[in-house]
């Protein structure tokens, strides 16, 4: 950044997260002036996807050792102002990173006929074709992210795959769950007598809110309990709890309603299942507002960040001190990844997340499909999250699949996620011809911040961002979000519709002017 840059802004962005993005469009969007600034060499922080090659310098970076030095800061203050000065190296991202290959550095190629055998040498000359997320989510069809990405119009600049099924592990083994009434009549995992059953139980889930007498007779209930009332077999609460609403035995009855209602209204919007998932990655949605910001005169740096904080007596802060240069600002938003210890809460849960690339689905098919399974809990892990994506979705090459899994941490991320792997996939020495086998593996630990209090340490006008929750999608961060632009601008509209190109005109003055268009109810993802 040089001398054409300039040193005043209304809000200065540091961190391209997913929240982070979100508020510089916003802001960008209304008229704001805004810098945006990252200190890494690309976009996402805690959100970012990574071809093969760059996963590893990621890991390279996440195993240094924690570097306390300080920038050597020196900037110009007012009376009254003391700057806080920034760590030279930002912490590690993650902790307990564990990556381990499971085949052979090279192989001797084998007859056409024979099933692929992998090397390590042969995923490293395709490490181009991995997109590999560190914070995977999907989208439900009518949850907040879309509804957002269309209304602001930025569903133009992503692109999305159904989800093309949902499974789950029950009775020892996987099988895939009716979705839609279709779904539910052609299964043969269920009885006549439990589709009805099922059906008339999903009728009353959708419409729960509308009955608060009969909403308030549940409300001290488990959703567990509230099933078995009921009077619905086994198998069928092991379909709504575990895959349906995603839930445990100790969730509410009304949270489980709210959850089962939010899957069965996304049903059939885009597809056979209620979710997206986003082309190249989840990485790509912080991308995709990071790019309406610029449109609308947002400018961004990679490769720099914050050196030091200026506050001012009155606890506001006054700018930042970057290259050299004191850069003021009336807001600065800060991924809690960049921030100075002074300002983190002092504990905060954690995500265990385990990668593996395999070599077949975890459950075979006639055609690649893109899968969700909620595996619910035993004796040795909680929950965990798992979505499987193929080469159509560009995650990985032809040939492969790339499996995340997500759970609360406990232990270790291997600790807590080794016991699911194992039902689904053969280590070496495994030999079973129902399972694929495992080519590649990485464990890590991640922060989740989304329950802290974020302000408790901080400048009145300094917001900073939590990092990926645990949460299926993009919710949280979209709420948070939106409470940070309603406190900087509570007067403005939060993403109102950018235009196309097409929409805007010149006048005879050569002035840039824009059409009010009309909302377009065709203005949707592409899937």
């Amino acid at each position: 950044m040089g001398d054409e840059f300039p040193k005043e802004y209304d809000v200065i962005v540091v961190g391209t997260g997913m929240t982070e993005s979100i508020l510089a469009a916003a802001a960008s969007r209304v008229g704001k002036r805004v810098l945006h600034l990252d200190s890494n060499e690309y976009y996402g922080g805690l959100w970012a996807s990574f071809n093969f090659e760059g996963l590893q310098q990621w890991v390279g970076d996440c195993q240094k050792p924690k570097d306390e030095t300080e920038c050597k800061a020196d900037p110009q203050l007012a009376d009254g102002e003391s700057a806080i000065k920034m760590r030279v190296l930002n912490p590690p991202t993650a902790t307990n990173v564990k990556e381990q290959w499971h085949v052979p550095e090279a192989v001797e190629s084998s007859g056409d006929d024979a099933k692929k055998a992998w090397s390590q040498e042969e995923v490293k000359k395709l490490y181009r074709k991995f997109n590999i997320d560190l914070a995977p989510k999907l989208l439900y069809s009518r949850g907040a992210l879309v509804e957002l990405l269309i209304s602001s119009n930025i569903a133009r600049y992503t692109e999305f795959r159904n989800v093309t099924r949902v499974v789950t592990w029950h009775e020892g083994k996987l099988t895939p769950v009716p979705c839609s009434r279709a779904d539910v009549f052609a299964t043969q995992n269920i009885t006549v007598v439990e589709k009805r059953m099922l059906m008339n139980l999903l009728q009353e889930c959708t419409e729960y809110e509308g009955n608060p007498e009969k909403l308030k007779k549940h409300e001290n209930q488990s959703f567990l309990d509230f099933l078995k009332d009921k009077q619905l077999t086994d198998n069928l609460i092991h379909y709504v709890l575990y895959a349906i609403a995603m839930s445990t035995e100790e969730t509410p009855c009304i949270e489980g309603m709210s959850r089962t209602q939010k899957f069965l209204l996304s049903l059939g919007r885009y597809g056979n299942t209620p979710f997206l998932w986003p082309m190249y990655g989840s990485g790509e949605i912080p991308q995709a507002f990071c790019r309406l910001c610029a449109v609308f005169g947002g400018l961004y740096h990679l490769k720099r960040g914050a050196e030091a904080l200026i506050v001012g007596s009155d606890n506001t802060l006054k700018a930042i001190h970057s290259d050299r240069e004191n850069l003021k600002s009336n807001y600065l938003v800060m991924g809690l990844d960049y921030a100075p210890d002074s300002f983190l809460p002092e504990e905060s849960p954690g995500i265990s997340r385990g990668v593996f690339l395999i070599d077949s689905s975890i459950l075979a098919a006639d055609k690649e499909h893109l899968t969700l399974l909620e595996f619910p809990p035993d004796e040795s892990s909680g929950p965990v999250t798992i979505v499987e994506v193929g080469s159509l979705t560009n995650a990985c090459p032809q040939g492969l699949y790339m499996v995340h899994m997500t759970t609360k941490q406990k232990g270790s991320a291997e600790e807590d996620l080794m016991s699911v792997a194992k039902k689904l996939m053969n280590f070496p020495g495994e030999t079973d011809e129902s399972k694929p086998n495992l080519v590649w593996s990485m464990f890590f630990n991640m922060k989740d911040t989304s329950t802290c209090d974020l302000g408790a340490n901080t400048p009145t006008n300094l917001f900073l961002t939590s990092g990926p929750d645990l949460d299926l999608d993009f919710d949280f961060a979209i709420k948070q979000a939106k409470e940070i632009f309603s406190k900087m601008y509570p007067e403005d509209e939060f993403l109102p519709r950018a235009p196309d190109p097409e929409e805007i005109i010149l006048d005879d003055d050569d002035e840039d002017k824009q059409k009010q268009p009309e909302e377009k109810a065709s203005e949707e993802p592409q899937e």
